[in-house]
């Protein structure tokens, strides 16, 4: 991918739509808004959830997950060793006047929520089923109002001794727990989950993925009654290097008729997963992905034109002044944040964040990844990125070390000041090699990251938030446990809970 990206201004889009993190997709449409939810692992608030109105321009709403401590206590800031678990792909769905959403963590199970507007509040979140091995799950309400649930158990099954065992269960009519005897295996193939379930002209349509020589494709089977016999077909080819995988998504239909795959990219890179809109040909009753082949089985396509013509432009949010009570909702905190240890009202127009210690170190030599307090978004993958954040640091102390900070879990680069003996410096740290840049005499610091479609970052710093200097080094965004960078404020102190600082605002413009 080359930096362009989504709504050319001129009735077409060119793929991704959404060039960031947005894993896990589903997707569907009410009236004529278009909503989609992605898994956010041990990112605070859970389950990310977006709002369209032409499947090309998004914009965040909010969260289904408000306290991940109610999934598990591992997911608290005093835990932190979730990395690659928490909160995996889920389904949202539209009945009985209500927003569904169902997901699944690897550890802990099925979990669901439920809202009568999809950008919140969401009911407590409530355990539907306590299980380990089991993800991609969804719900689905069949025309007489009986309730179904399907997922995927990618365990080692002792019945069969089979992994990826595909289950379809009735659900009791509150949507709240299992019909357990009701249990029956519909599908088992290499890698098979993302599974969604549609009801189209009178054919239950059971979408799902698996892995195939090629790679993993997207498939889908259909029969005349939920439980079979069925019939199977392949919707796409995948080339792994050119298209990274089509994988997790949801089938739309336009109110002009056609269809629709909003997708995410399933191999993985530093921005993570991104997001693509495909068109959708329904073939013999079959709906393939992309563009059909002779075979009749889609490709990727990579450009179109708009579904809808639509004038108001949105995009995902990325700035944030501090000013309006409420932390915007790009903002996910590394894990449940610890109660008391920051606050957008100590000091009006700032964000207020307290430094505590990391947690010890056991296996994790990255001591970002153990540090509470921890404020991020998604790195967007774009031609022009600039994130700028302007911090007071008057009240830090000793052992304290606050700034600007990429991570991911498999490299992390942490830019700002450290404080020792009462003598503040701009410190450089790459994988926890630390280098001082210069000594900071005043109250307040401008801090940078600029970085370019191949994910090359570099940092800069301002004492008057004029004129800025340049890091001679470079920083590569990376990939790990299934997330891509993230850009984000930092604040801990090594030797004790003490020290604070307070952000003035965060900045950050990304163009095509």
């Amino acid at each position: 991918m080359n930096g362009n990206w989504g709504d050319q201004g001129n009735g077409r889009y060119v793929n991704p739509v959404l060039p960031a993190d947005y894993s896990d997709l589903d997707a569907i449409r009410v009236g004529d808004d278009y909503y989609a939810i992605s898994s956010t692992m041990q990112f605070s608030p859970g389950m990310v959830v977006l709002h369209s109105k032409d499947l090309v321009n998004w914009e965040i709403i909010g969260h289904v997950v408000d306290d991940l401590t109610r999934i598990s206590p591992q997911l608290n800031w005093d835990r932190m060793n979730c990395y690659g678990k928490g909160i995996w792909a889920g389904s949202i769905r539209y009945y009985k006047n209500k927003f569904w959403v169902y997901f699944g963590t690897p550890d802990d199970g099925f979990f669901m929520s439920s809202a009568t507007n999809p950008a919140g509040p969401w009911e407590r979140v409530h355990q539907l089923w306590k299980v380990s091995g089991w993800d991609d799950c969804c719900s689905f309400c069949d025309d007489d109002g009986q309730l179904y649930f399907i997922a995927t158990n990618f365990a080692l099954d002792p019945k069969n001794n089979k992994k990826y065992n595909i289950h379809l269960f009735k659900m009791a009519p509150d949507g709240r727990s299992l019909i357990m005897g009701s249990d029956s295996i519909i599908h088992q193939s290499n890698g098979s989950e993302a599974n969604k379930l549609y009801k189209i002209n009178g054919f239950y349509y059971h979408y799902f993925s698996e892995v195939k020589p090629e790679g993993r494709v997207i498939m889908i089977e259909r029969s005349k009654n939920m439980y079979g016999p069925w019939e199977i077909k392949q919707l796409n080819h995948v080339d792994r290097k050119l298209d990274r995988e089509p994988n997790q998504g949801g089938l739309l239909q336009a109110p002009s008729g056609k269809w629709y795959f909003f997708t995410h990219h399933g191999s993985g890179d530093w921005e993570g997963r991104p997001a693509s809109l495909l068109p959708v040909h329904w073939i013999d009753g079959w709906p393939v992905i992309g563009e059909p082949g002779a075979d009749t089985i889609g490709r990727m396509v990579w450009r179109g034109a708009k579904p809808i013509a639509y004038k108001r432009k949105v995009s995902i949010q990325s700035t944030d002044e501090f000013n309006a009570g409420k932390l915007h909702v790009q903002w996910e905190w590394n894990y449940q944040p610890r109660a008391g240890k920051w606050s957008l009202t100590q000091r009006k127009g700032f964000l207020r964040l307290y430094a505590f210690t990391p947690l010890p170190s056991n296996k994790q030599k990255n001591i970002i990844l153990r540090a509470g307090n921890t404020l991020t978004q998604r790195s967007m993958r774009t031609f022009a990125n600039v994130a700028t954040v302007k911090i007071d640091i008057s009240h830090m102390a000793d052992g304290q070390f606050s700034g600007l900070t990429h991570f991911s879990t498999t490299s992390n680069s942490l830019f700002g000041i450290r404080q020792e003996n009462e003598i503040r410096s701009l410190v450089y740290s790459y994988n926890d090699k630390d280098t001082t840049v210069v000594t900071i005499a005043g109250k307040s610091i401008w801090l940078r990251s600029t970085w370019d479609a191949n994910g090359i970052s570099r940092y800069a710093f301002s004492t008057d938030g004029k004129l800025y200097q340049t890091l001679e080094s470079t920083y590569q965004l990376t990939w790990g446990s299934y997330r891509g960078d993230r850009i984000g404020i930092f604040n801990f102190n090594t030797k004790e809970d003490k020290g604070y600082i307070d952000v003035d605002w965060f900045r950050y413009d990304y163009k095509k």
